[in-house]
């Protein structure tokens, strides 16, 4: 079975790298390191030595410029130390069939980058954005959301209900038309809806659907599957003890087998 070489990169404003690490070494990676986003550049790591590429959350930029748009166009015009274009090593990593999760701003970032959701066969073509809350704040509270059974995605494979907390000002997902909004449904790349928890539907009723998203989209994955953004923090529900209710006795699944989903996927797949 192959290893998992997980990288979760950081830098300009990240703030949940270790959070996301310990998640992933939770999970079962075999070996998860952090790096920042200059070490990339410097040639101090590369994408091809790992097999798990993981966009924590965080402010990239304070999100002066919007959620990681800045963070988007260091990725596409960096030059690395031996004269390559860094984009070059991630669109390579992601042709190659390995795993990519971006985490709330992670997630505005493939969004930004166009790694998702590369409907119709464009991958890294802009087709979505993640904008301002409806509620015009900053969202920090758990949230219920219902997987996609149908959906490719291999993070959620087995998974049903999930809850998670979110931490966002930036979450509504908004489409360059509605018949891209319809198209997502139709090949079921909407991986996790915020649902209200007595119908256990998709809502647009807040606080429930905390940012106003349309279908209550919590999180897209590309048609492949490989590649999945959520706006909510699967690696801040890393232990029982993470539950806000968990002194009365409340359980409920975990983030952490949701990124244990995408390392299963590897091992399966022999892909190091």
């Amino acid at each position: 079975m192959a290893k998992v070489n997980a990288l979760v990169v950081t830098g300009y404003g990240t703030n949940c790298e270790r959070e996301t690490a310990h998640a992933t070494r939770l999970a079962g990676a075999d070996n998860v390191d952090i790096c920042f986003f200059s070490d990339l550049v410097a040639g101090k790591k590369k994408l091809n030595d790992y097999n798990f590429l993981i966009f924590p959350g965080g402010f990239l930029d304070g999100d002066d410029l919007g959620a990681a748009q800045a963070a988007a166009l260091r990725w596409r015009y960096s030059i690395t130390r031996d004269g390559t274009m860094l984009i070059d090593q991630l669109v390579e990593f992601y042709k190659s069939g390995k795993i990519i999760l971006g985490i709330c701003n992670g997630f505005q970032l493939l969004v930004k980058l166009g790694l998702l959701p590369g409907a119709e066969g464009k991958p890294f073509e802009r087709q979505v954005s993640l904008t301002y809350n409806d509620s015009a704040r900053f969202e920090d509270r758990w949230v219920h959301l219902r997987t996609n059974p149908d959906s490719p995605c291999v993070f959620t494979t087995g998974l049903d209900y999930i809850y998670l907390p979110v931490r966002h000002g930036e979450g509504k997902l908004v489409t360059i038309s509605d018949e891209l909004l319809t198209l997502l449904e139709q090949k079921q790349l909407i991986t996790l809806q915020y649902i209200d928890p007595r119908t256990k539907e998709p809502t647009q009723e807040y606080p429930m659907n905390p940012n106003g998203s349309p279908l209550g989209i919590a999180a897209l994955c590309d048609s492949s599957g490989r590649v999945m953004g959520l706006m909510p923090h699967p690696e801040a529900f890393n232990h029982p003890t993470n539950h806000p209710a968990w002194t009365r006795g409340a359980r409920s699944t975990s983030g952490i087998e949701l990124i244990s989903g995408g390392i299963r996927f590897l091992r399966e797949s022999g892909l190091e």
